[in-house]
Order: structure tokens, then sequence, then C-alpha cells
């Protein structure tokens, strides 16, 4: 039995929760695979994956060889990445993720660090706050861009997220966009109160993400509450139901800035009260970071970002 090819298979179940989707990611069949977790199960007597007619995730002890999965591969990647440095280039991968309104931030980073680094492949991923915290703290993200406030920083984080370093990049504001021609437009660029926006009909990101709890706190605090006309946890489909479905959305800066404008479209800050959240790099502790985090956490740390981000940021406002 090849126990790191086994670790690796186990690792990938956990990720994708499903067999075949697992196997396809791996790059062999679903009955290799399978037969692999079997033979570490025997080779550790335990039962690791509770089986039923799908995946029905982790036994405990599957859990605890599912940390030390983590740790192995994290080692074994390190390790490549200290050797490829000593050959001449650096070589590695380096696992990213933001929360989905912070994804074209995220990109704009991830291809300047492959443009300085060519050797490095960033993996950008898309994920909630909870993923995120999760990730960072099971060893299988390196680093992430999202909701910093929710990891209480230092002084008050809970003790599991006491190493994760924060990076703070820019606030992040909130507008509402609509169609060009809806009722109850005030202008291209005018505001718009909390208030006013809750009687549009509006496509929000379902309950389970972070951002749909600052939105809601943010009409509560304007003494409104909201039924959403639509809900998705898809950043695209909530773009369509304003520009293909009529519907209106609340998007923050980010994901409004990255947007091509068509004239069909309006976009409008939301005022009273004018929230701000802040954003923020985090990353593994330097203890545990690999050449690729090092190189990572050099460019967030050099004035060419902090430029890029600063005047990123900037168009956030839309001023």
């Amino acid at each position: 039995m090849n126990l790191l090819s086994s670790m690796r298979y186990l690792v990938a179940l956990n990720e994708h929760r499903h067999f075949a989707r697992a196997a396809q990611a791996c790059h062999i069949t679903q009955p290799a695979l399978s037969n692999a977790l079997r033979a570490l199960e025997q080779e550790f007597g335990i039962v690791i994956v509770r089986r039923g007619r799908v995946f029905a995730g982790l036994t405990p002890e599957g859990e605890q060889v599912l940390a030390t999965a983590l740790s192995m591969l994290k080692a074994e990647e390190s390790l490549r990445q200290d050797l490829s440095v000593g050959a001449g280039q650096l070589q590695g991968t380096l696992h990213m993720a933001a929360v989905p309104t912070a994804m074209p931030m995220l990109t704009r980073f991830a291809a300047l660090l492959r443009a300085q680094h060519s050797g490095i492949t960033p993996i950008v991923l898309s994920r909630s706050s909870l993923e995120i915290e999760s990730g960072l703290e099971d060893l299988s993200l390196d680093m992430a861009l999202g909701y910093s406030e929710r990891m209480q920083l230092p002084g008050k984080r809970p003790a599991r997220h006491a190493r994760i370093e924060v990076w703070p990049q820019y606030q992040e504001h909130y507008f509402v966009l609509s169609p060009a021609k809806s009722k109850g437009s005030v202008g291209p660029t005018g505001p718009i109160t909390w208030a006013e926006a809750a009687q549009l009909p509006l496509c929000l990101l379902t309950p389970d993400m972070h951002n749909r709890l600052i939105v809601d706190e943010s009409f509560r605090a304007a003494g409104c509450q909201v039924q959403a006309a639509m809900e998705t946890n898809s950043v695209l489909s909530l773009m369509m139901a304003v520009t293909d479905g009529g519907l209106c959305s609340i998007l923050p800066g980010a994901l409004v800035a990255a947007l091509p404008r068509p004239h069909r479209l309006r976009v409008r800050p939301l005022v009273e009260p004018q929230v701000q959240t802040p954003i923020s790099f985090m990353t593994q502790p330097a203890s545990d970071s690999t050449r690729a985090l090092q190189a990572a956490v050099k460019l967030i740390e050099s004035e060419q970002w902090q430029q890029q981000c600063a005047e990123f940021a900037g168009a956030l406002t839309l001023n």
C-alpha cells in the first residue's frame, strides 16, 4: 500500500464528499479509490469512512487520520518546494480561497503572484467564510481573503484561530444594482437608503453566506426587514438575476467594480447607514509556511501590491 497516495485519496474524498468526484480529481477509477481506502482501514484496523448508498462522512477515527493526512501532504509539498529552490527555481502550488464577494481581488493577486513566480501554481477557490476558517485550521488552505472580523482579531480570537496571521486589505462598501429602467431609480450613481432598498424586489445570497448576514443586519439597523424575492449561493446567478431577470440586488464594491457596466444596469451606493466591512488576507503562521506562501506574504507586504490594492479599493467606492 502506498500510504501517501491513500492519504491523498482520503483528503480528496473529504473535499468532494463523493466517491466518483474524488476519484476523478485524483485521476483514478472509483474502484481504485475505494480499494485504497479499504486497505488503509485494514492497515490501521479501524473504520475510516462511513459508507451507505452515498458517502456519509468520516468516523471520529477517520477525522484523526484525515488530520494526519493533511499534515503529511503539506509536509510533502513543503519539501518539494524547498528542493525546487535548491534546483534553481521555486516550483509548487498555493491553495488560496476567497469569499465570493472578494474573488475579483484574490484573482488579481494570484495573477500578479504568478507573473512574479512562474513556477508557482495558484489554486484559486471560492469558499464560504466557514469553509475558509476550517480550511485554514486543517491546513487544506494556505491563505484566504475574507471577513477578518469573524476571526475576532488579536486579544479576542478564539484559541483555535490564535495562530492565523491577518493582513488588512480594504473596506467593503455596498451598492444596489438594478436594471436601468427599474421603478424608483434616482439616477445612475445617486445614493439610496437601506430603507428604500428594502422596497425593491431583491435577489440576495443565501442565509448561510456571511455577506447575507451583513446585509440583513444593515436592514435591521435601518429599521426594516426584507423578504428576498430570490436567493442564491452563486454570485453569477445573483448578477444574472439583475441583468436578465429584472430583479435588484445588493453587491459589494469588489463585484461592482468588476462588472462591464453595460448601459442596462444602474449602480447606487447604499447609505443610512453607510456600512463598511474589513476584508483581509489570512495566512498560516510564518513557522508553518511553505516557500510559495512566503513569496505570497512578501507580495502582500510589497509596495507594488499595496499600491494596486489602494487603487482598486478606491474604485470599489465608486467615488
